[in-house]
């Protein structure tokens, strides 16, 4: 399934760091669970293959998946990799939420 999300080049390019140090595939599953400050949190994980109802954005040779579940809450979104003097992190930009918290990792619809 095409994929309705983007992988900034920052974020691939560092996805593709991770995958090569531990000897996985460049696969960054971006899942939705209940909690956080703000109702839902985003969790990111290395993945070993894309699931058949998975979407899938590729940037260059690194892929993003999605779960159907998590999609409804973030189709449209854009995945980056942001380093900052706050410390460096994955960032979503989901123009689904309604509400975020300062931290950036959770957000309300």
């Amino acid at each position: 399934m095409t994929s309705p999300l983007t992988l900034t080049e920052a974020a691939a390019n560092r996805v593709g760091m991770i995958a090569r140090k531990q000897g996985k595939p460049a696969i960054l599953r971006l899942s939705v669970e209940g909690g956080g400050c703000s109702g839902f949190q985003y969790k990111f994980d290395l993945d070993e293959a894309a699931q058949d109802d998975d979407a899938v954005s590729e940037t260059g040779d690194v892929k993003l998946v999605v779960d159907p579940v998590s999609l409804d809450l973030v189709a449209g979104c854009t995945v980056d990799y942001v380093e900052s003097l706050g410390g460096a992190a994955f960032r979503v930009e989901n123009p689904n939420a309604a509400a975020g918290c300062g931290c950036g990792s959770s957000f309300g619809i």
